[in-house]
């Protein structure tokens, strides 16, 4: 039995005293996660939403602001050429393609990473390329040597990188420190952000267009906007793209700063007073614990042989997923994801028939600067009406209605519009394609969004789970690319001057399609709802997914606290 050392008090107690009593490492692990598990929500846990939802908010501002920069980019680059003020598509297509390509990348490698060396050493370096490669955006411009496009497209595929690092870290360290029972809420909290970076983003694009108004009144349209005008454009859209630099800045502190997770510590790094150590100093809202040394690596030299989760490598990761019972979830979170952004990202190819159809079109603009805040405001009311809803609706309910049922609700509900934009495209009319448009944005976000984003940060291994979250991320990328680039097109087959996208009620039949197959995929995931992360690993005895191999402790089912709150509460008390 280890030996009691000094240090510690009422608010912070000393982790190896409060367990020295307790021999076995696992059970002293059992014991400290379900402090974690069951810790009333405070500040603490703000912190962690707020630190995290800050990289989402600029992750959205920036995918979403290129939407708006791309047309600016034509008024000012193609400015008297036969594109008349206009982007060309490949043009358009390519930065906004190349974005999602870097996210796959930063998915995966951060993914891999976070699980190799820690989440605390790569917190914050993904801010870091996002502030870097967003600072560079703003300040490019075309040379003899190099276009514009090719300037941007590279820092926006560095910018991806950094964004797509911040979808497993983002995602694994808030589920890692969070309560069981409001888990999902704060994992959906940390992506709701994401609506308000593109509420932030039209805001932004609706100053400056304000702030330029005498110079962009000049011109009657984006084909004779020149002089003033044109210079009023070029500095509107490097504003905008260098805004989305500001968060990051004051989130990056406290990223840099942020604890390593203690299911990491203890699972991988196998350090058990450590483990402790910073659970204690995140529930008192201290940086990181500080254990006694000289006992900290004498019980990491006796306890580390005695842990019973097998470590990370590429033979036990085959192994785990080759069997069917955890195979099937890592299939069933990447292919949702798939699925539902294939149509998440090319709903938005009916955004300007959309925006026509309440009036902040560019045909009711009289000149450039109504040209712009047309489109900014209709920007806002489309995220305002229905994106920002779905994404607080899922807050409020997916920690008692579960992620299982909202996910398979909100594919259904969507195959269902998507189905009726397709089919009836040319009988419901720009007012039913509005309606349409705003109920697929709610229930994309209260539906599978928001839970392709929680559940893989909740059902895999503390070994795996950055990894796995990262592949089923990236799955969901890869769905964008091909929306953006395959999908996309396709709505101008056979374009003429009086319909320029004749095939947008198939490509809407196609989404269906996509939707219906995503019910299929949600059957093969877990409901995560109120189950601490241990017991969705299968490493607690009692539960579906319980793996005899990954027993925690040496307690059979038949006496096992974990299921009886009351019992593992009296254990935590008894040794205080």
């Amino acid at each position: 039995m280890a030996s009691r050392t000094a240090g510690g008090n009422a608010a912070f107690h000393n982790f190896h005293n409060d367990y020295a009593h307790i021999a076995d490492p696992n059970e002293r692990r059992r014991l400290a996660l379900a402090e974690i598990d069951k810790a009333p929500f405070g500040w603490y846990h703000v912190r962690a939403i707020v630190v995290a939802g800050i990289g989402f908010f600029t992750d959205a501002y920036d995918i979403f602001a290129i939407g708006m920069v791309t047309n600016m980019l034509g008024t000012v680059y193609w400015h008297g050429t036969a594109a008349k003020g206009t982007i060309p598509e490949s043009a358009d297509t390519a930065i906004k393609a190349s974005t999602s390509g870097g996210t796959v990348i930063g998915q995966l490698g951060f993914g891999w990473l976070a699980d190799m060396v820690g989440r605390k050493r790569m917190y914050g370096l993904e801010l870091i390329i996002i502030i870097f490669a967003t600072l560079a955006q703003s300040l490019s411009s075309s040379s003899p040597a190099m276009s514009l496009v090719g300037v941007i497209v590279f820092w926006r595929v560095l910018m991806g990188i950094g964004i797509g690092g911040d979808y497993p870290l983002s995602s694994i360290i808030t589920s890692e420190f969070a309560t069981t029972k409001w888990r999902g809420a704060m994992m959906g909290s940390v992506f709701a952000m994401q609506g308000l970076g593109q509420f932030g983003a039209g805001i932004i694009a609706l100053i400056v267009t304000a702030g330029f108004k005498e110079s962009l009144s000049l011109s009657d349209s984006t084909a004779t906007c020149g002089g003033p005008c044109r210079i009023a454009v070029d500095k509107m859209w490097r504003t905008i793209i260098g805004f989305g630099a500001v968060p990051g800045c004051i989130a990056l502190y406290f990223r840099l700063t942020i604890p390593e997770t203690p299911r990491y510590t203890f699972d991988v790094s196998r350090d058990v007073v450590k483990g402790g150590s910073d659970i204690k100093a995140y529930l008192n809202s201290s940086p990181e614990g500080v254990p006694d040394e000289v006992a900290r690596v004498q019980q990491m030299r006796d306890a580390a042989p005695q842990m019973e989760i097998p470590k990370a490598s590429l033979k036990d990761f085959a192994a785990h997923y080759g069997r069917w019972k955890y195979g099937k979830i890592l299939l069933g979170t990447a292919g949702s994801w798939f699925l539902l952004d294939v149509a998440f990202y090319g709903v938005g190819l009916n955004n300007s028939t959309i925006l026509e159809a309440i009036g902040y079109g560019s045909k009711n603009a009289k000149n450039v600067y109504q040209y712009y805040m047309n489109l900014a405001t209709g920007n806002i009311i489309l995220v305002c009406a229905g994106a920002i809803p779905g994404y607080w609706v899922t807050v409020a309910t997916v920690d008692t209605v579960g992620r299982k049922p909202i996910q398979l609700m909100g594919f259904a509900i969507l195959t269902i519009l998507f189905c009726i934009m397709g089919f009836g495209y040319n009988k419901i009319g720009t007012s039913g394609l509005f309606a349409c448009y705003v109920l697929c944005n709610f229930f994309f976000n209260f539906g599978p969004n928001a839970t392709t984003f929680i559940v893989p940060g909740e059902c895999f291994p503390t070994r795996y789970r950055s990894t796995s979250h990262g592949i089923s991320a990236a799955s969901g990328k890869v769905g964008a690319i091909i929306a953006q680039v395959l999908i996309g097109p396709l709505r101008t087959r056979g374009a003429t001057k009086k319909n320029s996208s004749p095939w947008l009620n198939h490509v809407l039949q196609i989404f269906a399609l996509f939707m219906l197959l995503g019910i299929f995929t949600t059957l093969l995931i877990p409901e995560t709802k109120r189950k601490t992360l241990e017991q969705l690993a299968g490493e607690v005895p009692g539960t579906p997914e319980y793996d005899p191999r990954l027993a925690i402790g040496s307690y059979n089912p038949a006496s096992d606290n974990s299921s009886d709150p009351a019992k593992e509460e009296q254990m935590i008390g008894e040794k205080h």
